[in-house]
């Protein structure tokens, strides 16, 4: 810049403040008090828009801000530990809050928008409003207490496990949907004889011979394995598809995009570390 054109920018700057800033003449040009006054306002500015530049910066890059995770129970015990710890790892700055709610819930959740991103199963109905990524498919097992109808280690099929006093969970969920459908495909009728809306309860019961549950092996973690027995189930014709959902429509921050593309390359190692149960 040449000296008339700065001498000229000054002057403007000077009207604009009602403010001398530079005592000078032919020879010498030094600030006024309020000339280093306004440097050093000046130098907190520039600063200033540095750290605001740094900060958007680690949103994009998805180094800081705020996640908001919700999930099925077993989704939230079986399998999301693993994805947060190694995500977190990557991520120190992010704050992570999980909600662990019934599959209804997390969808309520997400159309809401009081979470970013959810885990739910694919059989309940994919709303318009919701974009579905398909993560891994949940086979289903039979559970029930050592020396009680599932003694014998082998493979049951539904006719012989539904004539059992079952434990089923409650309507509305989506285990109980895929159950129902099982049953109609092979012209049963269902009647538990206990329904439960926790996976905890119904491992609860179980574990006290007051019958068998037929659930996904995701839910296991959830349930007093230590005091339970699962087997194979030959014939049940369906598998729990989980997947993660977001809002149709609306960009996911940088942070629910990194998580989703985190979940994409970790779930599959995550889960060949699984080994099976022992019948």
């Amino acid at each position: 810049m040449s000296p008339s054109a700065l001498s000229r920018q000054l002057a403007a700057l000077e009207i604009n403040l009602s403010a001398r800033l530079f005592d000078r003449d032919t020879r010498n040009v030094s600030p006024t008090a309020s000339g280093l006054a306004f440097a050093q306002l000046a130098e907190r500015m520039l600063n200033t828009a540095d750290n605001v530049m740094e900060e958007f910066n680690s949103h994009l890059s998805a180094n800081r801000g705020r996640l908001t995770i919700a999930g099925l129970p077993s989704v939230t015990v079986g399998l999301l530990p693993g994805l947060l710890k190694s995500f977190a790892e990557r991520h120190a700055g992010i704050d992570l809050r999980i909600m662990d709610a019934l599959s209804e819930s997390v969808v309520e959740a997400v159309v809401a928008g009081r979470a970013d991103i959810g885990f739910t199963a694919g059989t309940i109905t994919a709303r318009d409003r919701l974009s579905f990524h398909p993560l891994l498919d949940d086979s289903f097992v039979a559970v029930g207490a050592p020396g009680g109808p599932l003694a014998e280690c082998r493979s049951y099929g539904m006719a012989e496990l539904i004539a059992m006093p079952v434990i089923a969970m409650e309507n509305g969920t989506s285990v109980r949907e895929l159950l129902d459908g099982a049953c109609q495909r092979h012209g049963f009728a269902l009647s538990p004889r206990f329904e439960v809306a926790h996976l905890a309860t119904a491992g609860a019961l179980v574990a006290e011979g007051l019958g068998v549950s037929i659930l996904p092996t995701l839910t296991l973690p959830v349930l007093p394995m230590e005091r339970l027995i699962q087997r194979p189930v030959h014939d049940f014709g369906a598998k729990r598809r989980i997947g993660l959902v977001h809002q149709q429509g609306r960009s996911l921050s940088p942070t629910g995009l990194a998580f989703l593309e985190h979940t994409k390359q970790n779930l599959p190692v995550l889960r060949r570390r699984e080994t099976d149960s022992p019948m």
